[in-house]
């Protein structure tokens, strides 16, 4: 007589070691994803977390208008300074350089010409 293994005859009891085991490969293979997500996420906006000492940024956009579908133009303020740039598919130029603002003046530029008032004048024309 030979020794052979004794293999089970029925797959009931087997199948629970199979469920636990395909929880747990789920379980990891929702764990490596949620994780790769997070660190794409953080990747992308990792500058909300560092912290600034409490500095004023000395370059902002002031304004931007956008002149058609790949063009625009921008107000530029560095510290008091204040640029007109224009950005455009072949680039970006300096249109001119605007006067400087004044200390206490911390709002973006507002244009001195009011919609409403023009537009009421030339419906009012008509």
């Amino acid at each position: 007589m030979t020794n052979l293994p004794v293999i089970p005859t029925t797959l009931a009891a087997s199948t629970p070691e199979l469920g636990s085991s395909l929880l747990r490969v789920g379980g990891a293979l929702l764990l490596v994803i949620s994780l790769f997500f997070a660190g794409i996420w953080l990747f992308k906006n990792w500058r909300r977390f560092v912290k600034q000492n409490g500095r004023v940024p000395k370059l902002n956009v002031l304004e931007v208008k956008s002149l058609g579908q790949r063009q625009a133009i921008y107000v530029i303020g560095y510290e008091q300074q204040r640029m007109l740039l224009a950005s455009s598919p072949t680039g970006v130029s300096l249109v001119s350089h605007l006067p400087a603002a004044s200390e206490n003046e911390t709002a973006p530029v507002s244009s001195t010409i009011n919609f409403a008032a023009v537009l009421q004048e030339a419906l009012g024309r008509k």
